[in-house]
């Protein structure tokens, strides 16, 4: 009881100086529960949206996804005879059922050719408005569709885009441009995470998505009185036998959870490893705190230790510490994160992906891991201080209170430091030497880990070169006031190493994706000038295929000389060696193609792959089957027939540009594929004619006004969407960064404070023989300059190290290209310096407000 009692005394003694600490606690666990409560958010808002949309038993097409998402890669839907509703009907124990019919793959546009599509990546959906429909959207304005001329939109896109009663809406599909006035506005009764929604009637729908009547791309059928899915699922599927594909309401619910599972998986794991090094930083500030506090109370646990106390209740009372900061901090961050989760709600909603606080879900597992992680963590970052704490003796109690000048850091420590450092080096250049990016990035994995535990363990001994070069460099000119800053930083080379490792963590990750981004950009610019030989790509941003109409337009394009199509599909291929491969990719383009695209080859000429019944594999496909020159491959195309082609080319496997893929002209796969199945154009290349390419330019995108869902880009347009795309993946990156930076200026705040409340009689001493305010507060901040710019040095080289060894087996699949972003590496060893000010402005402003006699008179 009286250990407990002393551990809450001093923990409310210092709560100032717990303060950082708390809040660094605060922050990851935070970050932590409110990516858990955002992601089961989410999961909850499917959920509803999957299990109110189903119906009872859906009946679709044998090749339809699981999913819902029916669009086929030739733009129309698979679809079912309208016979198929009849014959559902009878079905014993069905109340009722309804044809519907649904495509993803078109675009819808308002009068001036805006594209109506949400921005923040959902699906726009067009289809008939059913009675399945009306149990989860309400008309609220107008009425249902009646008629071609006549389209009903949901509340939430006519909200983002001002649509009205009246206004004329344009649905552009494989089919042709259909154009529609707004007969009504339907709001969801579950939350629309972000879809856009048109209905059609369903005589129109059917024209206006397929082009044919009596069509449907599934059948919904609601059960009787006392039939459950199950057994009406059975019945139906007894009555149409195995041509189609027959989901209850709870198995289309979970494909539709499956399909966006994988999306918040990714998201979900990718923003708790952010967390994972905001803890990690978080780990040093504890360390720090705990080691400053116990070394500021030397004599006063020597005095504990003199009239009795052990060293496991010092060392205990040190743990409830710890304990006590463990538990308000992590107890905050639960309410933090919840708010968090909150505020990000808002910021989807604010890009167009729409989530209830309705549906906000705190599962008893997410406050249960916030505060178990939040305490473990800290109490394992302060075990070290309190055995520390648990070492000091009596004796301790009739020496003068502060820490010990610690000039060198401890050998064993530095040993070992040396030897990881040592070890992680050698794994970084294994990984550069690899033959193969799998073998490489496990080497590179375990050179990152043991380098950076390395760095952290040698940073005292780093610390005592690095500061004193720095000082040279940055504080020497101060003079005496710089030179004072210098000698507070070495006079604890262990604090500073910690202090800035935290720093470097976070800046070792931002310049090593800093690298490889730039890196990643520069290959591919190079591999663009080298390979690509045409002037234009036409292509959706989206994903979304080209129709007919809008190739039509493009070959139309006076100022063109020659336009390639590019087809993308699947087949099974049965190789030499009597493997069969099943849904493999192939390519069909035009045989210009070969000319607008210089595609390496080991063997025969690509031109070759375009002539009748003939095709290309890449080199390591040609080495894994056997596969030469003459070879023929068995080719059962989706949609189509078999045929045998003959491999006339042989292409290399280190491609950037369509690395992988085999090729065939659109010829070949036209003879086995019916002109209805076609695969649409994922692509199209536009070639100006001599001299003309700024009027091609211009008319190309003239030709492509009523299809604002394509982009017309020459070389330098495309260059610089891969940069931007490049650029956005990192900056959302360098956001989550920004946690574990955060966590890291605290750190440096704290351990100022902590100095200055640890040097406050010196601090007297120098007042009173003459240094003035001025002159104190620049020495703080000098010091704090000097120690972010020992942690940026240290973690933008260890960065730049770890980017340059990934940039090597990225060069392994064609990325080879190594580029240095200079402009930002050095921007942010800059912008270190003025973290460091930053850190430094309240410990510098309370170190000058202190009383000259009181400081003087401190023990």
């Amino acid at each position: 009881m009286t250990v407990l009692k002393t551990s809450m005394r001093n923990f409310f003694a210092h709560k100032g100086r717990m303060a950082l600490s708390a809040v660094a606690v605060l922050l990851s666990v935070a970050f932590v529960c409110g990516t858990l409560v955002f992601t089961d958010t989410m999961s909850t808002t499917f959920d509803k949206l999957f299990a109110a949309t189903a119906s009872d038993v859906t009946v679709s097409a044998k090749d339809a996804s699981d999913g819902g998402e029916t669009t086929s890669d030739n733009g129309r839907p698979p679809v079912i005879p309208a016979s198929v509703l009849a014959e559902v009907r009878d079905v014993d124990g069905v109340k009722s059922a309804e044809g519907a019919l649904h495509s993803t793959s078109l675009t819808v546009v308002d009068a001036d050719k805006e594209s109506l599509s949400p921005t923040s990546g959902g699906p726009t959906i067009v289809g008939n408005w059913t009675a399945n429909d009306a149990r989860t959207m309400k008309i609220t304005s107008g009425a249902e569709p009646q008629g071609p001329g006549q389209i009903l939109v949901d509340a939430d896109t006519a909200d983002k885009h001002g649509l009205k009663l009246g206004d004329e809406i344009g649905v552009i599909s494989v089919v042709g441009t259909h154009t529609a006035k707004v007969s009504g506005i339907a709001d969801f009764t579950v939350t629309n995470p972000g879809a856009a929604i048109f209905f059609l009637d369903t005589k129109t729908a059917q024209q206006a998505l397929i082009g044919e009547s009596g069509v449907f791309t599934n059948v919904n059928a609601t059960a009787a009185d006392g039939v459950s899915d199950a057994q009406l699922k059975k019945n139906v599927a007894a009555a149409l036998g195995s041509d189609y594909k027959v989901l209850t309401a709870q198995e289309s619910a979970e494909a539709g959870q499956k399909d966006v599972e994988g999306f918040m998986s990714v998201m979900k794991y990718a923003m708790l490893g952010f967390a994972g090094i905001a803890f990690l930083v978080g780990i040093f500030l504890i360390i720090n705190t705990f080691s400053m506090l116990v070394a500021q109370r030397t004599r006063e646990i020597g005095l504990m230790r003199a009239i009795g106390s052990s060293r496991k209740q010092v060392n205990r009372s040190v743990l409830i510490e710890a304990l006590l900061l463990g538990v308000v901090g992590s107890v905050l961050g639960v309410a933090a994160g919840v708010g968090l989760a909150v505020g990000l709600m808002k910021l989807m909603g604010s890009i167009g992906m729409e989530l209830s606080t309705d549906d906000l879900t705190v599962a008893w597992t997410t406050p249960a891991t916030g505060l178990l992680l939040g305490v473990v963590v800290t109490v394992l970052a302060a075990y070290l201080p309190a055995r520390r704490a648990g070492k000091i003796s009596p004796m301790a109690a009739l020496r003068d209170a502060g820490a010990p000048a610690d000039a060198r850091a401890g050998w064993i420590r530095g040993g070992i430091g040396t030897l990881l450092t040592a070890v992680g080096a050698g794994a970084l250049y294994l990984a550069a030497a690899a033959d193969k990016a799998t073998e490489g990035s496990m080497w590179l994995g375990l050179g990152v880990v043991l380098s950076l535990i390395g760095f952290v363990l040698i940073g005292p001994l780093l610390a005592s070169g690095v500061v004193r070069v720095l000082g040279v460099v940055v504080l020497r000119v101060f003079g005496p006031v710089g030179r004072m800053a210098e000698r507070n930083a070495l006079r604890n080379p262990r604090r500073t190493g910690a202090t800035g490792a935290a720093l470097m963590i976070g800046l070792a990750l931002v310049a090593c994706l800093s690298v490889v981004g730039s890196s990643m950009v520069a290959s591919a610019t190079d591999e663009l000038d080298k390979t690509v030989g045409t002037d234009f790509i036409i292509q959706s941003d989206s994903g979304q295929l080209l129709t007919p109409q809008a190739v039509k337009a493009v070959q139309d394009t006076p100022e063109l000389e020659r336009v390639t199509e590019y087809k993308w599909t699947e087949a099974d291929f049965t190789t030499p060696d009597g493997t069969t491969l099943e849904d493999t990719a192939i390519t069909a383009a035009d045989p210009t193609y070969a000319t607008d695209l210089r595609v390496e080859t080991v063997e025969g000429k690509l031109s070759d792959a375009y002539r009748p019944d003939s095709m290309s594999v890449h080199e390591k496909f040609a080495e894994d089957h056997g596969i030469g020159l003459g070879s023929t491959v068995d080719v059962a195309f989706k949609d189509g027939s078999a045929g045998r082609l003959t491999v006339r080319a042989i292409t290399s496997s280190d491609a950037v540009v369509d690395a992988g893929a085999m090729y065939t002209s659109i010829d070949t796969l036209a003879k086995y594929v019916p002109a209805d199945r076609m695969p649409l154009d994922m692509l199209l290349f536009a070639t100006a004619k001599e001299g003309q390419q700024d009027a091609a330019y211009t008319a190309l995108k003239d030709s492509l006004h009523d299809y604002p869902q394509y982009t017309v880009r020459d070389q330098t347009d495309y260059k610089e969407a891969l940069k931007d795309q490049i650029g956005q993946l990192l900056n959302m990156i360098y956001g989550l960064l920004a946690l574990a930076i955060v966590v890291a200026v605290l750190g440096v705040v704290n351990t100022l404070a902590l100095s200055v409340v640890e040097r406050t009689r010196e601090i007297g001493l120098m007042r009173a023989i003459g240094l003035s305010r001025r002159q104190l507060r620049r020495m703080i901040r000098l010091e704090s300059v000097v120690i972010a710019l020992f942690g940026a040095l240290l973690g933008l080289g260890l960065g730049m190290g770890w980017g340059a060894t990934a940039q090597q087996l990225l060069a392994l699949e064609g990325l080879k290209v190594l580029e240095i972003p200079w402009p930002t590496i050095i921007g942010v060893f800059i912008s270190s310096a003025f973290v460091g000010l930053f850190a430094a402005l309240v410990p510098a402003f309370r170190a000058g407000r202190m009383n000259v006699l009181n400081a003087i008179a401190t023990e």
